[in-house]
């Protein structure tokens, strides 16, 4: 692989900080990655923000097909050549905003491994999209900011849990794959970077409508996150009058006076199922 630095200069280009654009430019540390994710020759990978092609090239020697989407149209020629230099040919190359990618028209009938080293301005609401979709997924390795990590993994009670973690949780197993250093990129970010595997989770207890109003319960909880559940979720986008709040939550034997952040993804699923209850009543 030809350094990011290189080809940018070559090419007149700069990384956009509005992308948040930072590209792996050590082919070691991209070949650990890969070799870590465990990814078989049956693999069809969705790669998100392949850049320059550092994760693209391992990725496609080790899976069946890779689909690499990359918002930015100015990297495509290079990835391309890059690919073409190594006699890569299991690669399709598509320009698109990854919130609006089609995922089951790339998967088929199989299911995707999805890998990405994130633009981390949008990485939360990537990983909320990868929620969604979670049907026609098997696993997804994620690169982040260590400090989102962190909050990605975090358990009830301490300040590093949020709503993303709630929501994460209940939809996958997440586990640590390996901690990256900033002189593995260019340009070297000012950050640590920690990469995530998230093996995921079907929703059997529960219907689309359902985990769509569990997602809305746990992001009204965590709005006034400061606040008691009984005042952060009176009010807000969902409209639930205090009462209302306050015997759902003992319906679901959660104390009004508790706050989001001490809430297990089991005690949020109660409480969705006894405000839903309560507002079918």
């Amino acid at each position: 692989m030809t350094h990011p630095g290189q080809l940018l200069k070559r090419e007149k280009l700069f990384a956009g900080k509005e992308m948040g654009q930072n590209f792996l430019s050590n082919p070691g540390t991209a070949q650990m990655i890969v070799d870590r994710t465990g990814i078989t020759k049956e693999a069809i990978v969705l790669e998100i923000g392949p850049g320059l092609g550092a994760l693209t090239i391992p990725l496609a020697r080790r899976a069946a097909h890779v689909v690499a989407v990359e918002l930015d149209r100015r990297m495509i020629p290079l990835l391309k050549e890059e690919l073409e230099q190594e006699e890569i040919r299991n690669v399709t190359v598509i320009n698109q905003n990854i919130m609006k990618t089609d995922f089951k028209e790339i998967a088929g009938d199989k299911k995707l491994v999805v890998m990405g080293n994130l633009p981390y301005n949008i990485s939360s609401q990537i990983l909320f999209r990868l929620v969604k979709e979670r049907a026609v997924i098997e696993n997804a390795f994620l690169m982040f900011q260590k400090e989102l990590a962190t909050r990605i993994i975090a358990s009830p009670g301490g300040r590093d849990y949020s709503r993303l973690s709630a929501v994460v949780q209940y939809a996958a197993r997440v586990g640590f794959v390996a901690d990256i250093n900033p002189a593995s990129f260019f340009p070297k970010p000012d950050v640590h970077s920690t990469v995530l595997r998230f093996d995921f989770l079907a929703s059997a207890d529960m219907s689309s409508p359902m985990e769509d109003f569990l997602f809305d319960v746990i992001k009204s909880a965590f709005s006034k996150r400061r606040k008691s559940l009984k005042n952060s979720m009176a009010g807000g986008e969902m409209g639930l009058e205090k009462p209302l709040v306050i015997e759902a939550l003992t319906l679901a034997s959660i104390a009004p006076e508790r706050r989001a952040e001490t809430l297990s993804v089991a005690e949020f699923k109660a409480l969705a199922m006894a405000v839903w209850k309560l507002c079918r009543e």
